[in-house]
């Protein structure tokens, strides 16, 4: 395509893009692309490239590309009413809408929808209204957050320091002190190999009771969790782990925060991660999903026990000091609103289920039985292959040779996006719900022939 214009220098020139190797891009030595539009699970660039996204961007554009439904309530609504706060009782009809069709959608003990814009600031919003919480009580102590190795739960300074993964803590003088980390229920990655499933979650128990017990349940105020990990390798729980560790929250009379923003609405082939797992959260994060990415907007879901106190506050303090100029953005609560509409009405909960078992089988039959293929997992449309050195001893591959990138540059030279989860060569796929079973076809055919090139 003939393109007289300056904007890849542009780019390379003004644009800082998030998790990129700065200087290499800089140099001109990382590939740009700029995208122009998408429809259904694919996306093209300006090069006239068109690519199979099984990533769904990042996790998030879950009804598909270039659905006319969302843009057009977008725009009427823009026409409409652009902005307006929602401070001191102020609301939209999208806004309000929205709550209630949340809460329809929402484990039946949560009360009220608080707005934000992204996964980061909905998390920064819940430790905040945790620690009112406790103060509230006349619990000044209890302000610890445990939160697990590998899980993922944002890039702010609170965020990133729940998040349990280095990248993300290098030079930025995180984690805070207040975050406090325990292990992860990533059963393949244990280090006793003869342990069961049952064994191993009785192993994650016993860290958690141990870390409780060495920091005072009195100053524990919650645990942060993703109900299947997702950037930290895409792993599903084993079985019985959440009714677990929910009992050891409930002994200690520790809040539950379930950071739902990649699995609710639907990316489990369920509404709501908690549900699935059968976890019962004080406060469910959400994002992604909620709009599938066609606006920003995120939310905190407040549980009526939750509720109860922080009205109790403000009857003792006056009005809650916390507030986003765009908390409950019309634009974003419009998008939100056509977006679970257009969930119900294409049944893409129960798609993402049936073709999520369908795309499991298919990646496992392309590729699970290769020498260097560790694993195949996944939950819903949340898969991952997992790749080792030597299967036999589970070794894996020095981390120099990132074969995971080699293996994710492979696959989208065939025109399939994958992502290179970080912590190890981990091949993720998370594609949107209105996935074919031809689309997942396509997945692992193509991910049978990257792996041929790349490990032979």
């Amino acid at each position: 395509m003939l393109k007289n214009d300056h904007l890849e220098e542009w780019d390379r020139d003004n644009f800082f893009h998030p998790s990129t190797h700065l200087a290499e891009f800089a140099r001109g030595n990382l590939p740009q692309r700029v995208v122009t539009g998408g429809k259904g699970c694919h996306i093209e660039d300006r090069d006239g490239n068109r690519l199979l996204d099984a990533f769904a961007g990042l996790y998030c554009v879950n009804v598909g590309y270039g659905r006319q439904e969302i843009a057009e309530a977008i725009a009427d609504q823009a026409r409409k009413l652009a902005y307006y706060h929602s401070y001191v009782g102020h609301g939209t009809e999208a806004s309000i809408t929205l709550s209630k069709m949340i809460l329809d959608r929402a484990p039946d003990h949560m009360s009220k929808v608080y707005f934000g814009l992204s996964g980061s600031d909905a998390n920064e919003t819940n430790i905040k209204l945790v620690w009112y919480y406790n103060n509230v009580l006349d619990r000044p102590e209890k302000k610890k957050i445990i939160s697990r190795w590998r899980g993922y739960h944002g890039s702010g300074l609170m965020t990133g320091s729940l998040t349990g993964l280095s990248l993300f803590h290098n030079k930025f003088d995180l984690p805070l002190s207040q975050v406090i980390h325990t292990e992860a229920p990533y059963y393949y990655r244990r280090d006793n190999l003869n342990q069961s499933e049952t064994e191993f979650v009785a192993h994650c128990v016993a860290a958690l009771e141990e870390m409780i017990e060495r920091e005072s349940a009195d100053t524990i105020a919650a645990f942060i969790g993703e109900p299947a990990l997702g950037t930290g390798g895409l792993v599903p729980p084993p079985e019985g782990y959440w009714p677990a560790i929910q009992a050891v929250l409930d002994k200690h009379d520790i809040l539950l925060i379930a950071d739902e923003v990649i699995t609710g609405f639907g990316r489990l082939g369920t509404m709501f991660g908690s549900e699935h797992y059968g976890m019962k959260p004080d406060i469910i994060t959400i994002a992604k999903g909620l709009t599938s990415a066609y606006a920003p907007l995120s939310g905190s879901i407040i549980s009526d026990k939750f509720w109860k106190v922080l009205e109790e506050g403000t009857d003792k303090l006056g009005p809650i000091g916390h507030g986003w100029t765009y908390s409950a953005h019309p634009i974003g609560a419009a998008a939100g609103v056509a977006n679970l509409r257009l969930i119900d009405e294409l049944s893409l909960v129960q798609n993402a289920s049936e073709v999520g078992d369908y795309l499991k089988k298919a990646l496992t039959e392309a590729v699970g039985d290769h020498a260097n293929v560790g694993e195949v997992r996944g939950e819903g449309l949340l898969c991952a292959v997992e790749f080792v050195e030597d299967r036999a001893s589970r070794t894996y591959f020095d981390a120099d040779k990132k074969i995971s990138y080699a293996l994710n540059a492979a696959l989208l030279k065939r025109g399939v996006i994958s992502r290179a989860m970080p912590e190890g060569d981990i091949l993720g796929f998370a594609p949107p719900f209105c996935l074919s079973h031809n689309e997942a076809d396509e997945i692992a055919g193509k991910l049978k022939d990257a792996v041929t090139e790349i490990l032979g």
